[in-house]
């Protein structure tokens, strides 16, 4: 029982799809936010876009993060579930189920998740803001240079080309760093959240969450970890649009000390409520998809069981 199990990965898959849909228009938002300029604010950036690029300017990009951010939520809700699971076993002898998870148990799954996810979702959030910042013009990027504003990028694929190409393959990693900081904390801020409030929402007398609870559950989850990751999603995303016309930052320590030194503490604040009104109906997907995916494919008679 406390084995190896696939189905943590399958449903983590089909969680991650619902998750996209349900978020990407308002990651679009947050991110040319965090990294472009000349947005007073969420509902300024709002207009902007849908006057300039209309509906379609807030799926940019979208088919690749549809494929792979999907793959890339397979791994983490299979990586976490599956260590939680074995550090309990490792712990007990057995697995717990429900009430009485040891918090370190949680804590130390969340942790291995977020380094794990990172190594697969680098270069995945980074194609993905590459292809959402290119039709930021050179001139307001770079504020003042002097050039055109010409999309760098066909679509994915040539995108990718691109980075390996001028960058190296080390290039697709651009912002780890940034992206550690932000996911190990992050994780932690996501799924314990999530097993407390789920298991407190749940009648005693029920053995598993229902979707009501999955969702809210979730929801409150994805804004918590989002809202609390903002400083350094801000950096991060930061150092993944660098590169998209110039080169701005020499790693995270420069981009925070260039960031403030022009914007001022607040910018590691910016896009903070789209962040979390974002996580919300996200994170909601996200888990909703899973749990009730998980049941399916197991033949469970409770949304949840682990």
């Amino acid at each position: 029982m406390g084995s190896f199990q696939l189905e943590d990965f399958v449903a983590g898959w089909i969680g991650g799809v619902s998750s996209v849909i349900v978020g990407y228009p308002l990651d679009t938002v947050k991110t040319r936010l965090q990294a472009g300029v000349g947005y007073a604010n969420t509902f300024n950036c709002i207009r902007m876009v849908y006057k300039r690029e209309r509906v379609f300017g807030f799926f940019k990009g979208m088919s690749f993060p549809l494929a792979s951010i999907a793959i890339y939520n397979s791994v983490v809700f299979g990586v976490f579930s599956n260590t939680q699971r074995f550090l309990s076993q490792c712990r007990c002898g057995e697995l717990e189920d429900g009430p009485g998870r040891s918090l370190s148990d949680l804590l130390l799954a969340s942790m291995v998740t977020g380094m794990v996810s990172v190594g697969l979702g680098g270069p995945v959030e980074l194609i993905k803001i590459r292809l959402q910042m290119q039709t930021q013009s050179f001139q307001e990027a770079s504020h003042g240079l002097k050039s055109s504003a010409v999309a760098t990028y066909q679509g994915p694929v040539h995108c990718i080309a691109t980075i390996v190409r001028t960058e190296g393959l080390t290039g697709l990693y651009r912002g780890a760093s940034a992206m550690l900081l932000r996911d190990i904390p992050g994780y932690c801020f996501y799924f314990i959240p999530y097993v407390f409030l789920s298991e407190w929402i749940t009648p005693e007398a029920c053995t598993g969450p229902s979707p009501y609870a999955v969702w809210l559950a979730g929801g409150i989850a994805g804004a918590i970890s989002w809202g609390t990751a903002t400083p350094m999603d801000v950096v991060k995303s930061r150092i993944q649009a660098d590169g998209v016309y110039l080169n701005k930052y020499r790693g995270v320590l420069d981009c925070i000390s260039q960031s403030y030194r022009q914007e001022g503490f607040k910018v590691f604040f910016r896009g903070i409520t789209v962040n979390a009104v974002r996580g919300f109906p996200m994170s909601a997907a996200m888990f909703l998809g899973y749990e009730l995916s998980l049941k399916a494919l197991r033949g469970d008679h409770t949304v949840r069981s682990k």
